[in-house]
């Protein structure tokens, strides 16, 4: 009876302690919620119009695209009645027949059509009443007329993960709008958890990040085709703890502990057409099957990448181009007679690895011989680059908007010496 008396005396001289200490438990465990609760927000998110019915809820882009991060690829077309084409004379600053607004310069590049790629997490909505030509609208208001062009992004069967009816897939051919929306933060449903890891590659060591492989399954529902000894496989990619390159197949480790060698497909072989990672606050970075030698799944990955929210306005690119000849040039800027907004992408190689970065993410550009470029992001990794007209003196050089000047500036690429972007 005495020692429970103790025990009751000594509870009474701990109580702020223990109060404490199970206010600091039920903190953690509303932090931890709240950490789920973000879990779902990286992926895409909308509302999904046809001619009868409204649906919204998560969507897949055809058997890919599911993250705010993923591109969206189409061929832009030129509007013929918008400006004129650009006339370069003599490498010279006579420009005064161009219209330069940031949509007259993507309607003026030299030709009737170009690549249009840009992030799902920039665009506000895709308008698709004219069904062979749908518009782009981007997150300043900018519309963008496109084609196919080859890309399956164009005329996909969308899946929608609508709350009320399940999962369901519509005809591309039977959609009038799609309407982007932030993604709610725990949804209980997914197309599948996020594919999450670290890419070992031969000569460049880690790459860690969200991971597509042979550039198409990016979620753990997805799965890995191929042959062993004892029959045909498909494992879902959430079971799969390591894949190993070899000679012919890969060696696949699962998270209950078996190993297999698969062969007889291009998820294991080389016939694969690259392993993409998505890296926070860089771009991808495509690997092609010659350089990748292990990728290390994590088993568990509370966040699916940024939220639709973090990605802002588009704005047109801004900065100083410094030459040889230490002349100095602020404004707007046209990279590459080409981009002109943040959210378009310089390319480039290192050691066969194809990086795509968005401008937002770049603070500078040192042009360092004929083929490369070093590349200065915002997070304060350098990179080299080339194998690109981006990066190397296939450049068409820079246009400079300088205030109080009606005519840009024109800085062949050869004279540049550095820019800094904003």
């Amino acid at each position: 009876m005495r020692a429970i008396d103790t025990i009751i005396v000594q509870l009474e001289k701990n109580r702020k302690t223990i109060q404490l200490i199970l206010g600091v438990l039920v903190t953690l465990i509303i932090l931890a919620t709240e950490a789920d609760a973000q879990s779902t927000e990286g992926f895409i998110y909308g509302k999904v119009k046809t001619s009868e019915n409204t649906y919204i809820g998560l969507i897949r882009w055809g058997k890919e695209e599911v993250y705010w991060n993923d591109h969206y690829n189409a061929t832009k077309l030129s509007d013929r009645h918008q400006g004129h084409q650009y006339r370069e004379r003599d490498r010279e600053n006579s420009w005064s027949n161009f219209d330069w607004s940031l949509s007259s310069i993507w309607d003026n590049r030299g030709g009737n059509s170009h690549q249009f790629v840009v992030q799902f997490g920039d665009i506000a909505e895709i308008d698709n009443y004219n069904r062979e030509r749908p518009v782009v609208i981007l997150k300043n208001d900018m519309e963008v007329k496109t084609t196919g062009g080859g890309s399956n992004d164009m005329k996909p069967t969308l899946k929608i993960l609508d709350s009320d009816l399940g999962e369901i897939s519509i005809r591309w051919s039977r959609v009038e709008r799609v309407q982007f929306l932030p993604t709610p933060r725990n949804l209980k449903e997914t197309f599948g958890p996020p594919l999450y890891g670290t890419v070992n590659t031969f000569r460049k060591g880690d790459i860690k990040g969200y991971i597509q492989w042979d550039h198409d399954e990016r979620l753990g529902s997805d799965k890995l085709d191929g042959r062993t000894r004892d029959g045909e496989l498909s494992i879902p990619f959430k079971k799969i703890k390591s894949i190993e390159s070899g000679r012919s197949g890969s060696t696949v480790e699962l998270w209950d502990g078996r190993n297999f060698y698969v062969t007889g497909s291009n998820d294991v072989n080389a016939e694969n057409r690259g392993i993409i990672v998505s890296v926070e606050n860089v771009g991808k970075v495509d690997i092609p099957w010659k350089v990748f030698n292990k990728v290390n799944f994590e088993r568990y990955i509370n966040s699916s990448g940024k939220p639709y929210s973090s990605y802002s306005t588009p704005k047109g690119l801004q900065g100083k181009v410094i030459t040889y000849e230490e002349d100095v040039y602020s404004g707007r800027i046209v990279y590459d007679l080409d981009e002109a907004m943040e959210v378009e992408f310089l390319e480039g190689k290192d050691e066969g690895m194809e990086y795509k970065i968005p401008f937002r993410n770049i603070k500078k550009i040192k042009p360092k011989n004929y083929t490369y470029s070093q590349i200065e992001l915002r997070n304060g990794d350098v990179l080299i680059l080339g194998e690109g007209r981006d990066v190397s003196d296939d450049n068409g050089g820079l246009l400079i908007f300088q205030n109080g000047k009606k005519e840009p500036e024109y800085v062949p690429w050869k004279k540049v010496s550095e820019i800094i972007f904003e």
